[in-house]
């Protein structure tokens, strides 16, 4: 079900029109896919001969690439997953959302954010990396002069997770990660 009838982009653009390098990379970035190369060559190839119209097409392009497996549920759902993420733009947003929330605190305020998901928490870790920045001088210099700016520091280089007491008492805390950024 669509919830934004406004948005231009389909599943079944993606699917139709994406070429099979974009196809790859967004099933392998946002589905965290090891086959995506595989069932994009397989989308493509199948796609010649006719478009794809159904979910329940796509399913079957799917199975024949990625093997069955109990412990990893729906071979065609980290695909879906993928789809879904790029459809709804639901990644980039994040990481914008992160890098105005950091302009926008004072010197010294601190920025938390407590993810779910890969996928978020790679898009929180990049946006504070950036706002660190990245000076590329070698080490020996005095000061900078490849012009790196940083907004500040991350506090938490490693993400805190939670404690083994806390994921008894609440399951759903098991992948939740607390990553922190002081503005300078």
């Amino acid at each position: 079900m669509r919830m934004d009838k406004s948005q231009t982009l389909t599943a079944k653009i993606v699917v139709n029109k994406y070429n099979e390098e974009e196809l790859a990379n967004l099933i392998y970035e946002y589905g965290e896919e090891k086959f995506s190369r595989a069932i994009a060559r397989k989308i493509v190839e199948h796609r010649k001969q006719k478009e794809i119209e159904t979910t329940d097409e796509l399913v079957r392009i799917i199975e024949t690439v990625v093997p069955r497996n109990k412990k990893d549920g729906h071979p065609a759902k980290r695909t879906f997953q993928a789809i879904r993420i790029e459809v709804n733009d639901e990644i980039r947003p994040l990481y914008n959302t992160v890098i105005n929330s950091i302009d926008s605190l004072k010197s010294g305020g601190r920025l938390c954010i407590l993810t779910f998901h890969s996928l978020e928490d790679r898009a929180v870790k990049n946006a504070f990396n950036d706002s660190a920045g990245k000076c590329t001088c070698p080490p020996g210099l005095p000061y900078c002069v490849c012009g790196a700016v940083t907004k500040g520091k991350i506090i938490t280089k490693k993400p805190m997770l939670p404690t083994e007491e806390e994921t008894e008492e609440n399951p759903r805390s098991k992948s939740a990660k607390l990553r922190i950024f002081e503005k300078i």
